[in-house]
């Protein structure tokens, strides 16, 4: 068998006279690799996926004492990834990690550089997407907090030792990152050690990073629609009770718009088991929007059981056809007992027609009649007769505005 050639360089390094595939000092102490970590780019967080996208450069320090080389200047060699093939470099790998590869282009993004005395510097661009377990109960006021985790796969604690090179400033960042949804808080280090039952105890360092969500997306997409749809479902609060093809077409309007805008929220989430924050504020705004349609609901059925007691009034009284002039007598307050004020006060109970107020007062004048009250079987009394549908409506325009005004102020005082 014939071998490939040595380079000058694997000549000066003496590649040929070691046994690589052993850790350095192997028998010895646990050998001090050093890390530390450029981020070069945050590229995606996912909130469906529960995962992040992170590229950054990942230099690794060591000392192999089987590299070492005579110098005269104290100049170091610089190597591509061909020469990482043939020597001894820790086994990193990214715990938690979806996926993760390598930049090829426009070669392999691998870099080697070995001192005179034997230490060594490796470094590689890496882009890994990687877990990031999101509580998304305060959605989208939310701030969230991923890591990245970085582990020898191979080697325990008794075999290499893994620590930050330069404490929390091994960790470096570029000014420019910067994400659509979130604000980068801050990046910080820690170091952990990772037990495995069958294997032992590992040195993991961790890379943490802090986000906060924007709220100015949410609010315009999500919550001024949701209150411009609540504030127009009470449009029919003002609008004339019979007026069912106006008041009918809004409610549903709204109702389903409401559906549409909860339904579209959810597409983008996760399908989580919790209520998220945004959920409270959507349910409850669309509680209000079908409220107002229930609320139309009563005000009609009341008015048709006001209109068939009047009608059923109607039919027990004596024809007033004798009455010379039903108005006149229903402005005189000798015989009415109301004067010119009760008339137009008795428009507020619902009765707007000038025929549904005559009714009533002829129903009245037969009331105050002895004689004509023992024609009418008798009853709980008059006023209990008549409903004041339109107070409904009245109150509906208060009450509503006020109870989501209150919500409004209770929501942004928990979760801002």
């Amino acid at each position: 068998m014939t071998k490939s050639p040595m380079t000058k360089s694997e000549q000066l390094l003496r590649i040929e006279d070691h046994d690589f595939t052993m850790r350095p000092a192997f028998g010895g102490p646990p050998i001090p690799v050093g890390v530390d970590v450029q981020v070069e780019s945050l590229d995606t967080i996912s909130e469906v996926d529960m995962d992040f996208t992170m590229t950054l450069y990942l230099r690794h320090y060591w000392k192999d004492e089987r590299l070492s080389f005579p110098s005269t200047n104290n100049q170091s060699m610089t190597f591509d990834s061909r020469l990482v093939k043939k020597i001894w470099v820790p086994d990193m790998f990214f715990v938690h990690s979806k996926r993760s590869f390598i930049h090829d282009t426009t070669t392999d993004n691998v870099m080697l550089r070995v001192y005179p005395d034997g230490n060594v510097l490796y470094s590689l661009r890496v882009t890994v997407t990687a877990m990031c377990n999101m509580d998304l109960s305060r959605f989208p006021l939310d701030t969230q907090t991923c890591s990245l985790e970085i582990e020898s796969y191979a080697y325990t604690d008794d075999d290499l030792m893994l620590y930050w090179k330069k404490g929390n400033e091994s960790l470096n960042t570029d000014d420019r990152i910067s994400l659509s949804q979130f604000l980068i808080q801050k990046f910080h280090t820690t170091t952990k050690l990772a037990f495995y039952s069958s294997t032992g105890w590992y040195n993991r360092l961790y890379i943490h990073f802090t986000l906060r969500r924007h709220i100015f997306f949410f609010l315009l997409q999500t919550y001024f629609p949701a209150t411009l749809m609540v504030m127009l479902s009470w449009v029919s609060f003002w609008i004339d009770r019979r007026a069912v093809p106006a008041r009918v077409p809004l409610g549903i309007t709204t109702v389903l718009t409401m559906s549409t805008i909860i339904t579209g929220v959810n597409a983008s989430m996760p399908r989580v088991s919790y209520i998220k924050a945004v959920d409270i504020y959507l349910w409850v705004s669309f509680v209000f929007v079908f409220l107002s349609v229930i609320e139309y609901a009563a005000v009609n059925y009341l008015s048709t059981v006001q209109e068939r007691k009047e009608r059923k009034l109607r039919e027990r009284l004596p024809c007033t056809c004798g009455i010379g002039n039903p108005d006149e007598m229903m402005i005189d307050p000798q015989i009415t007992g109301y004067g010119s004020m009760d008339i137009n006060t008795t428009g507020n109970y619902g009765m707007p027609e000038n025929g549904g107020r005559q009714e009533r007062m002829l129903a009245q004048v037969a009331l105050n009649d002895p004689q004509l009250t023992s024609q009418v079987k008798p009853s709980r009394g008059y006023v209990n007769i008549w409903i004041d549908t339109h107070a409904i409506d009245k109150y509906s325009r208060v009450v509503f505005p006020g109870a989501y005004i209150l919500f409004n102020i209770i929501y942004w005082s928990i979760y801002s």
